[in-house]
């Protein structure tokens, strides 16, 4: 796999990224999506892109990842990229979409909830 650095960080990311959006919701299977998430990690792929409300449902696809990471990934998480997003729709009320400080702090700690991690790489 090819790594290319990004911007002035230091970091390297791989020139392909497993974005998990609409084939890591509830249509999908276990079996299907610990094959993708682990085939990617064995060719090389090390940067995971999800969101707070893909799906769907939306939060799923954070749960589905997080059970993988957890059960198949764990000894290799200083060799993973975890990238993810917010900023649409995800609850109701006044703080539940957009971009409010508020809406990015909760959205942050509910994504490391589903995904089981103390922090991600970049928000």
């Amino acid at each position: 796999m090819i790594y290319r650095r990004c911007g002035r960080s230091g970091l390297r990311l791989p020139a392909i990224t497993l974005g998990l959006w609409h084939n890591f919701g509830g249509e999908a299977t276990p079996a299907t999506m610990r094959s993708m998430v682990c085939g990617a990690f064995d060719l090389g792929i090390t940067h995971f892109g999800i969101a707070n409300n893909y799906g769907p449902p939306p939060g799923s696809a954070e749960t589905h990842f997080g059970r993988i990471l957890d059960k198949n990934l764990s000894g290799h998480r200083d060799e993973l990229i975890i990238s993810t997003k917010a900023g649409y729709h995800m609850w109701n009320g006044p703080y539940g979409e957009w971009g409010s400080r508020k809406y990015l702090l909760s959205s942050l700690d509910q994504s490391l909830a589903r995904l089981k991690l103390d922090y991600v790489d970049f928000l």
